[in-house]
């Protein structure tokens, strides 16, 4: 097995490196950055450096952008005394996304991160100084709150600074360039080799070392307090100036020489540039680096330094080597078993096919070596045993990461065979006896696993099942040996005994005419693929498993059963003067009047049964035992009359019928009234029964159209005056209409005159 190796600065999972908030003031943006200088000429005493500040953000976690109208101040001293000059103002330019492409076509870059470059660029004319440097540094907090290795980074700022010595600035010295951005992410519990290193245009020896990354700023600002405050998310550098704080490191796990632990812990060299060890925690890490440049003299000219942020994830390996297999050990080796067949398919799973560019197999047989290059072989060995091999992926590939192998261990195994006989009564309902006939090159058979149906099983050598339905069933026998090879076999049996008893279990055994008797059929086993006649004792026969049965004369009749299965095997069995049926009474009755209603609720029932000695009526919860009764109904609506008659052999019979007492109502109008006064006629209004009246309206008009009164009541009638207390109406005739709602909701109408005679 070649073991496989990880990328050292690559991985194809990664970690977004920032979090950011909605607020473009609060920044939570920048990812890294460094300063340098150019010196551009010296004019009597003043030299002139173009100044370069290279900021990098995360552009896809929806933070701030570059800072336009950025502020820069310039400082002027030594160590911790510095003097505030002046403040330059730019915008960024150039600002373009960075290639973050590993350059390995093995892994991808997922498409949730993305890194953007701005460049500020500005020339300073400084006096040149025997005795001071000049720093040029840009404060802006915040850095992101996920950061592991410092405390408190959601309020910590960063500064990005550069000094100038008084050297460099008598010397139109020019600053070292870093040549690369470290990668974006950095894979856990791999090694990781980055060259950071930096050049020179002067040609000055360059000292490499981790420093610690200096802080400034705060979250003033944001919600409260002033932004340009020394703890503000923009510090004013009139104000605000070095010597800037250091960063807090999360010790003792972290400090400024060793920002991200790791075993071997993660160092620098100081003469190459070169960051190398095996970062073991996933999170995201600040990390200082400084460049410090010395004349051939040895003398300190000046030092640049990076402040960026490692990002350590879990990585996965982009090309895997796999093979189907029947096992599989650490994830490595593939052991593949083939039981009775030399020859042998090895089924290629690797991936990432894309990836993927070339096949290299190789088969050790009998100590000859068997290559291949295709994706997908078959071999045939020469004989059982043993036999070691390797898939190799993108053997001779650029990439290590696209390359991977496996070690395949094949094993010809010799074969087993699986078979068994049965032996059973093909017409008694019993069990069916198994015998195994398995057999293996390997020696004896180990295991047996049956299956008689879906819930019968058995791991006896020899058993012996009973069915508990008939039909044709499935058995399946799968055995094993020694070297876990299987085998397994399927066979049919046709099962279709007939049940030992014929059990019949009817629903009653006495019954009255017309008796409906059900025949239950407990025989088993029995299904629908069985002939089961039935002779009922009447002359009649059904072919059914359990049916039902209707008598219609008085007498005792026995029942015979006789059952046969698909394959011919029979039995029968006769109940002897089983089922008794007895004569029943006819029910039966007339009433009068034939149509009752709430003028007439007195109904005369008349029995008319035949052959019955007892009749019992129920009168919608009434009961009587009157032959010939009398009732009363006490309301109006449908009700249940029920007759039962009782036959001397204590058979029933019943009649019933449904009467409509029905609610009606009159309502008689006069056709002339005389209203005047002497209590004889002197309203207009009908007579009748108003019981069960709904919406009534009565109106009056006179020969003009007029509507002289109205009423909805039918009680109340019209006195001949208008609206029944104006003036006296005239002699004459008068319309009415009255339209109401009878009981069960009938729309009623009536139109007409009456004549008015005082």
């Amino acid at each position: 097995m070649i073991k496989k190796i990880y990328s050292r600065i690559s991985v194809t999972i990664l970690m977004m490196f920032c979090i950011m908030i909605s607020n473009p003031a609060f920044g939570k943006h920048i990812v890294g950055g460094d300063v340098t200088y150019r010196c551009k000429g010296i004019n009597g005493t003043t030299v002139t450096f173009e100044i370069t500040f290279t900021m990098y953000r995360d552009s896809k976690g929806g933070g701030a952008n570059f800072d336009n109208n950025a502020v820069f101040g310039i400082f002027k001293g030594n160590g911790d005394n510095w003097a505030f000059q002046r403040v330059i103002r730019e915008n960024p330019q150039n600002v373009g996304a960075i290639n973050i492409d590993t350059g390995n076509p093995c892994l991808e870059v997922p498409t949730g991160i993305g890194v953007e470059k701005g460049v500020y660029k500005f020339d300073v004319v400084l006096q040149i100084s025997d005795t001071d440097s000049y720093m040029i540094a840009y404060q802006r907090c915040c850095r992101n709150n996920t950061i592991f290795n410092i405390l408190d980074p959601d309020i910590t700022g960063a500064v990005y600074s550069v000094t100038i010595s008084p050297r460099a600035q008598a010397t139109c010295d020019n600053s070292p360039t870093f040549d690369e951005f470290p990668p974006v992410v950095i894979c856990a519990n791999s090694l990781l080799e980055f060259d950071h290193s930096a050049t020179d245009i002067d040609g000055n020896q360059i000292e490499y070392s981790f420093c610690a990354p200096t802080a400034a700023g705060g979250i003033a600002g944001v919600n409260f307090g002033d932004p340009e405050a020394c703890d503000g998310i923009t510090p004013n550098p009139s104000n605000c100036g070095p010597p800037f704080d250091e960063v807090r490191f999360r010790l003792p796990d972290y400090r400024f020489d060793r920002p991200l632990g790791g075993d071997p812990v993660v160092g620098l060299n100081s003469f190459t540039g070169l960051i190398s060890g095996v970062p073991n925690t996933i999170g995201q890490f600040v990390v200082g680096i400084c460049a410090t440049t010395y004349n051939t003299n040895g003398e300190v000219i000046g030092r640049i330094n990076r402040d960026f942020q490692f990002n350590v994830t879990t990585c996965e390996v982009a090309v895997q080597a796999q093979i189907a297999a029947d096992k599989i050990i650490n994830g490595e080796e593939f052991i593949i078993n083939s039981c009775g067949e030399n020859t042998v398919e090895f089924v290629n799973i690797s991936t990432d096919q894309s990836k993927i560019f070339s096949y290299d197999w190789e088969l050790d047989v009998n100590g000859d070596l068997v290559e291949f290059d295709t994706r997908d072989i078959t071999y045939t060995f020469p004989d059982t045993g043993s036999y070691k091999g390797f898939l190799f992926l993108n053997k001779q590939g650029d990439f290590i990461d696209c390359q991977d192998s496996a070690e395949i261990t094949i094993n010809i195994f010799p074969e087993i065979t699986s078979d068994f006989d049965f032996t059973y009564d093909t017409c008694t309902a019993g069990p069916v006896d198994f015998v195994d006939l398995s057999s293996s090159g390997a020696g004896p058979i180990l295991d047996w696993s049956w299956t008689f149906e879906n819930d019968g099983y058995s791991s006896e050598q020899n058993p012996s099942y009973r069915y508990k339905t008939p039909g044709v069933k499935s058995v399946q026998l799968a055995v094993g040996d020694r070297n876990e090879c299987r085998d397994s076999i399927v066979k049919e049996i046709t099962w279709f005994p007939v049940p030992p008893l014929v059990i019949v279990e009817p629903n009653q055994f006495v019954g009255c005419v017309p008796a409906t008797i059900s025949f239950n059929n407990l025989s088993s086993p029995i299904d629908e693929t069985y002939d089961i006649i039935w002779d009922f004792g009447d002359g009649n026969i059904v072919n059914e498993i359990s049916p039902s049965h209707v008598y219609e004369e008085v007498g005792n009749y026995s029942v015979n059963v006789d059952i046969t299965s698909p394959i011919g095997c029979t039995i029968s069995n006769n109940f002897s003067n089983w089922i008794t049926i007895l004569d029943s009474p006819t029910a039966g009755f007339s009433y009068s009047p034939e149509n009752p209603s709430i003028f007439n609720k007195t109904v005369d029932f008349t029995d008319e049964s035949i052959g019955a000695t007892a009749v019992l009526w129920n009168f919608n919860g009434i009961g009587s035992v009157n032959p010939n009764p009398s009732f009363t109904f006490p309301d109006t609506g449908f009700v249940e009359v029920i007759q039962i008659v009782t036959h001397p052999t204590g058979c029933t019979d019943t009649a019933f019928v449904i009467l409509d007492i029905e609610p009606l109502v009159t309502l008689h109008m006069p056709n002339a009234f005389t209203p005047n006064n002497d209590g004889l006629n002197d309203t207009f209004k009908g007579k009748g029964f108003f019981d069960g009246f709904n919406k009534y309206q009565m109106n009056v008009w006179n020969r003009w159209g007029e509507k002289i009164y109205e009423t909805n009541d039918p009680n109340q009638g019209w006195n001949g005056q208008k609206n029944n207390n104006g003036t006296n109406s005239p002699l004459g005739v008068y319309v009415y209409t009255i339209t109401y709602e009878g009981p069960r909701g009938e729309q009623k109408e009536l139109k007409g005159h009456v004549t008015l005679i005082r």
